[in-house]
């Protein structure tokens, strides 16, 4: 049994929301990975039908996030470093690209992003802090008027917003991510392609590096896990 959950004010429609948690939650780390969960308890603790807990842990499934237990119930996937290396490469590829096509626009990124993001590495909000990257990195997207970088990008921060979580945690680096941020978006707003696209490749190639290491000792540390979630709470 899992712990009480916050319940979900009663509305029509509860995909999306029941989806977002459960997503947040496993991002967080709060749903670790091995973590066994039935739709027949979050439907409980969330206060909504099974029906859309059941449409939620679909698309969780179709994401890679969570496959079947043997028996009966879901798992949460496990972390693979290897894979996530490969999704960061395919990711440093987009944003490179992204800031390519946003520095030949000179696209000034707005300082209230950085402000925030700095903000959040501060604190201990592992969802505010991942919030706030994936803000920065998507107005790059905009900013270079390709629709389809901001597209493709979608699936990769599903998966990029879990590693990020279990890192953020412990990590020391939070606020010399936010300084590099700040290095590309200067670069961009000077119209300075090749230094915005150089910087880029850096950020995420040590991005890489980085949360790929930290991610195998968080790993190596973490205890087995049980059939015991941590409370969820809607967002």
């Amino acid at each position: 049994m899992i712990p009480k959950l916050t319940k979900i004010p009663v509305r029509q429609d509860f995909v999306d929301e029941v989806y977002k948690t459960l997503l947040d939650a496993i991002s967080d780390g709060s749903l670790a990975p091995g973590v066994r969960i039935t739709q027949e308890e979050i439907a409980e603790q969330l206060n909504v039908s099974r029906s859309p807990v059941l449409q939620a842990l679909r698309l969780l499934k179709k994401d890679g996030l969570v496959h079947d237990a043997p028996g009966r119930g879901i798992l949460i996937a496990p972390l693979d470093p290897e894979w996530i290396g490969h999704l960061y490469q395919i990711r440093g590829a987009l944003d490179t690209l992204a800031a390519r096509l946003a520095a030949e626009k000179k696209h000034a990124i707005g300082p209230e992003i950085i402000a925030s993001g700095r903000k959040a590495a501060r604190g201990k909000d592992v969802k505010a802090m991942i919030d706030a990257d994936i803000a920065f990195h998507t107005a790059i997207y905009r900013a270079s008027g390709n629709p389809l970088i901001a597209e493709t990008t979608q699936l990769h921060w599903v998966h990029l917003r879990r590693v990020m979580g279990a890192v953020l945690q412990s990590s020391a680096q939070r606020e010399s991510i936010w300084d590099e941020h700040q290095e590309i978006a200067n670069a961009i707003a000077s119209g300075d392609a090749k230094l915005a696209t150089r910087l880029t490749e850096e950020h995420a190639f040590i991005a890489r590096e980085s949360l790929i290491a930290h991610l195998a000792e968080v790993l190596d540390n973490q205890p087995k896990p049980t059939r015991r979630a941590a409370t969820l709470r809607a967002s």
